[in-house]
């Protein structure tokens, strides 16, 4: 079947083209991938390989359970993460077709649940190898006959770890050891590296995320979602038996947020920007499920913390729903993989090329003491800047028991707009720690006109390296909540 554009449209500065699937292929695409020759690679829901190879799909192996992640290594090796297991497929006799399923690691639980997802894999420069397991879900029960240990005090709240490693960033040595690299994580849709060599992922909204995160995951650390403490060495007992409070200290802050039906309802799969998109090389994309969106994370470095001010990179324009995964070509074209797999989004595959018109965004967001600085892809015109106006919302999110969270303490700021360079500063009437910031832009021809700002703590530092407390009528609510859901 030859390959042919099936929309071509020029969005400044994006061409945009829908990608012919392969035949017969229901293509809800789990897994997308460009190896060194440019050849584009995708693994499907309902177990096909196949690749694009001279404008044709070839079919390279089938039979696989519900995989989601492919990653092609220079060798010709194509690891696929399976619901199962994390699997190489080698051609051997150069046929063109995988002859040989090589299981890489079983190591972790499956209870049987339907939620136990499983993404990745991506790898580091040292060739260890991460994959993340999704919790399981209270909408479903387990089967009788699970692999791992499972244990009862697992089974607490709407998303559970009845079984190893669930919840957890797993980490598998060249020599096929797998060890747990970091836990809280609740349904971290994807993984990536940034070029400074971070791991990143999302999460996605529900008990215990107020609003979907993004994370910089460190070894070691726990990212919130309660339910896999249970394989956490040291850790005894069920999670939901400890307060909010007690769960709170135990968790780091994400780097950024996505305001739910905002921003991003379902965020995944982060990915960094190549040099070869200018500017804003460097930055993350990350997909979006629910929006005809791509979205964009400026990453700053604050004292050792990470901050990341999310805002949007394609918006419409001809791009579908279901951006479920991203992998970039050599010459700089992004190729995303659309899903929806019983929820919201799309099927089929889409190419994004640059156009090399040029086009106005922020670089940055960079933390001040009375606001921020925002450096841009080009001079702000006079004209421009005196048509420019922005509206700046703060808030918070709650973190408790309850599936989403609300914004409180929600507060318009005064601010003032003037020029920094070739870019813009931004400055506030009244800037405080701990709060999401949202800057809405007018007048100005941006690409991403809506920036979602997290300030962690003061630039001066004066304050701890933890948020204060909630306030009392907020965490005795949120406890309450805690109750009246085991009370169930």
């Amino acid at each position: 079947m030859m390959f042919a554009p099936l929309l071509l449209l020029l969005v400044d500065p994006f061409r945009i083209e829908r990608i012919e699937t392969p035949e017969g292929v229901v293509a809800e695409v789990g897994g997308i991938d460009v190896d060194v020759q440019g050849r584009v690679w995708a693994c499907f829901h309902h177990g096909e390989v196949c690749v694009l190879e001279k404008d044709s799909w070839r079919t390279f192996a089938t039979g696989l359970h519900d995989p989601l992640g492919i990653l092609v290594r220079d060798t010709g090796e194509v690891i696929v993460m399976q619901r199962p297991e994390l699997t190489a497929l080698v051609d051997t006799d150069a046929d063109g077709q995988a002859d040989e399923y090589r299981t890489l690691c079983d190591d972790f639980g499956l209870s049987g649940n339907y939620h136990e997802f499983n993404f990745g894999p991506v790898e580091d420069e040292q060739g260890n190898l991460y994959f993340a397991l999704n919790t399981a879900s209270n909408g479903a029960g387990v089967r009788h006959e699970k692999r791992g240990a499972f244990t009862p005090n697992g089974r607490d709240g709407r998303m559970y770890a009845s079984v190893p490693w669930r919840g957890w960033v797993m980490k598998l040595a060249p020599d096929g050891t797998m060890t747990p690299f970091a836990s809280g994580l609740r349904s971290p849709n994807g993984l990536g590296f940034d070029d400074q060599g971070r791991l990143w992922t999302i999460d996605n909204q529900g008990d215990w995320i107020g609003t979907s995160p993004l994370y910089h995951l460190e070894e070691g650390r726990h990212y919130g979602h309660p339910a896999s403490l249970v394989w956490r060495e040291g850790f005894t007992g069920k999670p939901l038996d400890r307060s909010a409070s007690e769960l709170d200290a135990l968790r780091e802050l994400p780097a950024g947020v996505f305001p739910q039906g905002t921003m991003a309802n379902s965020p995944c799969d982060p990915i960094v920007i190549p040099e070869s998109w200018g500017p804003l090389a460097g930055d993350l994309l990350i997909g979006e499920m629910n929006h005809e969106r791509i979205c964009r994370a400026m990453v700053e470095t604050v004292r050792g913390r990470t901050r990341a001010t999310i805002t949007t990179m394609v918006d419409g324009g001809g791009l579908r729903m279901g951006n479920n995964r991203l992998a970039f070509a050599a010459d700089g074209a992004l190729w995303v993989g659309h899903t929806d797999h019983g929820w919201t989004g799309a099927k089929g595959i889409t190419k994004i090329t640059p156009t090399g018109a040029p086009f106005l965004a922020f670089t940055a967001c960079d933390l001040t003491a009375d606001g921020f600085v925002l450096p841009t892809t080009r001079l702000v015109t006079e004209d421009e800047l005196s048509n420019a106006s922005v509206t700046v919302r703060r808030f918070r999110y709650n973190y408790h028991v309850t599936y989403g969270s609300d914004q409180y303490e929600q507060a318009m700021v005064e601010a003032t707009l003037v020029r920094e360079g070739e870019g813009l500063r931004l400055r506030l009437d009244d800037m405080q720690p701990w709060f999401v910031y949202e800057l809405q832009f007018a007048g100005l021809p941006l690409i991403g006109d809506v920036l979602v700002a997290q300030v962690h703590e003061p630039v001066d530092g004066s304050v701890p390296t933890r948020p204060p407390p909630y306030r009392p009528a907020e965490r005795s609510a949120a406890d309450a909540e805690r109750k009246a859901f085991l009370s169930r």
